[in-house]
Parts: structure tokens; C-alpha cells; sequence
């Protein structure tokens, strides 16, 4: 697990390669093992491999964002609030456990910030999203991830950057 999250990091460029059915399905299946509050399981997933889709997701957000257009896949992370209170917590696991069997298959990936963001001037970020899947109103977008094969070449944060002084005593 460690040799995971040191190898894991943030990868925006992917190779011009399909991402084979059977590593989607074990993405569909670490997305739905995910940890869960009180096992309430709020969260929805919406697997997007449809380029010109993803074309569309990629403007979700004036920057942070545009890098969807080249991935292979985007996986939307969203919950029914009503489900469950700590539906964002919840979300926000289960993007990390997706990025990190992506990365144990092989996949880059990178979280795009959804909720809280806006798309422009008068349209949430959120309700772009919706808009592109045509998804219920009701449903809230905590993020997206978006995976592909890395054409980047990012090696692990040295150990002596690691920010230590956020490790408070007890």
C-alpha cells in the first residue's frame, strides 16, 4: 500500500490508448467497495467514455478542468444529499479509492473539483455537469476523475519534502 500512495500522483496527459473493459470493470467494482458512513452508500457513479462527453466535461470550469478532453475515461462522482449527511464525505473517499486502483491498474488519473465551483458567471459548475448527462436535479456532483494511460512521467514527492510540521502532537 505505501509503494501505492508514493507512486500515486495528479496526471493530466494520457496516451491516445483505449483503457481495456475488464480494468473498467474493476474501476465500477473499487467504486462500489468504497468506505461508506454508517453503510449508507449515498454516493453514484457515472462512467463516461464517450469522447465527445468528455469533450463537453472538460469545460466544467474555466481551468482546472480541460484535461478531461484527452482522458479516456471520466468517472462522475456524485451522491443524493438526502441519503445521508456526510454524503461528501463519502464522495470524497470513494474519488481517492478510484484513483488509487487506477493506479494499481496501471491508469493516471486526476480529481476535477466539482461541487462549490462554477462554471461561468451564472451556472454552477455542478449544474453543467447535470446538464451535460442529463442528470436529476436532485443529484449532487462532488467530483470527477479522470483516468487514461499517463503520457507524463511524474516519479513520487521525496520524503523529504513531506510537509511534516502538519503531524501535530497528541
Amino acid at each position: 500500500m505505501m509503494e501505492l500512495l508514493r507512486k500515486r500522483r495528479s496526471i493530466r496527459s494520457y496516451r491516445d490508448q483505449d483503457i481495456d473493459p475488464g480494468i473498467v470493470e474493476l474501476l465500477k467494482e473499487a467504486a462500489l467497495r468504497s468506505p461508506t458512513s454508517r453503510n449508507f452508500r449515498p454516493w453514484r457513479f457515472v462512467f463516461v467514455e464517450d469522447k465527445e462527453k468528455l469533450a463537453a466535461l472538460s469545460k466544467a470550469k474555466p481551468s482546472g478542468s480541460s484535461f478531461l478532453a484527452g482522458a479516456r475515461l471520466g468517472v462522475v462522482v456524485c451522491a443524493y444529499d438526502d441519503e445521508s449527511d456526510v454524503w461528501i464525505e463519502d464522495c470524497s473517499i470513494a474519488s481517492i479509492i478510484l484513483q488509487l486502483a487506477g493506479s494499481s491498474l496501471g491508469l493516471g488519473s486526476c480529481w476535477i473539483q466539482i461541487r462549490l465551483r462554477m462554471h461561468d458567471g451564472s451556472q454552477t459548475s455542478e449544474e453543467y455537469v447535470r446538464s451535460v448527462l442529463g442528470l436529476p436535479a436532485g443529484l449532487k456532483v462532488e467530483s470527477i476523475i479522470a483516468f487514461g494511460y499517463p503520457d507524463e512521467e511524474r516519479g513520487p514527492v521525496p520524503v523529504e519534502e513531506l510537509e511534516r510540521e502538519k503531524i501535530l502532537s497528541g
